[in-house]
C-alpha cells in the first residue's frame, strides 16, 4: 500500500511534525520559498505518509507516475510530509535525533537494488560527486532523497527538499544546537563525495523548530 496510516504518535520526530503542522506549520517554514501548503501528514487525512505513485498524486503530478516506475522499484522512499509551495513540490523528511540519519544500506532484493544502484549512480555523476562514493551503503536515505528530488527536477518539476531537524527532543535524546544537524550533514556530503555547491543544493533546505509548545 502506497498510502500507509502509522499508530499515534507519542514522541520523536513523526510526533512533532504532526503537531506543528497542526498547530504552528510557520516554524516548518525555510526561508526562500514560498508559504508551504501542507498536503502531508494531516489530522483529517489520519497523518498518513505517502510512498510510491500515491506521494505524486497528492502532490498533483499522477502522469509521472509511469516514470517514476521506470526509475526506482515500488515501495520507495516513504515521505515523512508533502508540501506545496506556490507552484513548487516540496518532498519532506524529519528527524529528531542524529541517530536517525545513520540509515541501513538498502536491503532491496537483486533486482531491485540493480535498478536503485542505477538510479543513485546517474543521481551521482549529475551532482558531480566522488566516483568512489557508495550510495547504496553510507547514508543510503538520504541519497535516495537526493535521487527523487534530482528525478522530479529532470521531470521539469520545480521540486525541493525540507530536511527538517528538531532540537530540543528530550524524549529522544536529540540535539539541543543547529550546529549539530550542520555538521551532520556535512558528513553526509563528505561520506557521498558531494560538494556543500552541487547542482542540488539550494534546493535543499534546512530548519531546525525547537521541541516543545
Amino acid at each position: 500500500m502506497a498510502r500507509v496510516v502509522p499508530p499515534p504518535a507519542r514522541k520523536g520526530s513523526q510526533y512533532w511534525l504532526q503537531h506543528l503542522v497542526a498547530t504552528d506549520p510557520a516554524r516548518l517554514q525555510p526561508p526562500g520559498l514560498p508559504p508551504l501548503e501542507w498536503l502531508s501528514p494531516l489530522a483529517g487525512d489520519d497523518h498518513a505518509e505517502y510512498m510510491d505513485a500515491d506521494f505524486l498524486d497528492r502532490l498533483g503530478l499522477p502522469h509521472l507516475a509511469p516514470a517514476l516506475l521506470a526509475f526506482w522499484p515500488r515501495s520507495g522512499p516513504r515521505w515523512d510530509g508533502l508540501a506545496r509551495a506556490g507552484e513548487a513540490v516540496v518532498l519532506v523528511e524529519a528527524k529528531s535525533h542524529l541517530t536517525e540519519a545513520l540509515s541501513s544500506p538498502s536491503a532491496a532484493g537483486p533486482a531491485s537494488l540493480a535498478r536503485i544502484r542505477r538510479a543513485l549512480n546517474d543521481t551521482r555523476v549529475a551532482l558531480g560527486a566522488d566516483a568512489r562514493s557508495d550510495w547504496s551503503r553510507v547514508f543510503y536515505q538520504y541519497a535516495n532523497r537526493l535521487a527523487h528530488l534530482h528525478w522530479l527536477c529532470a521531470q521539469g518539476v520545480d521540486a525541493h527538499l525540507l530536511m527538517v531537524g528538531f532540537l530540543g527532543d528530550v524524549d529522544m535524546r536529540g540535539p539541543d544546537r543547529a550546529e549539530e544537524w550542520h555538521v551532520l550533514y556535512l558528513a553526509a556530503h563528505h561520506a557521498l563525495g558531494l560538494s556543500g555547491r552541487h547542482p542540488l543544493a539550494r534546493r535543499v533546505h534546512h530548519v531546525h523548530p525547537r521541541c516543545g509548545a
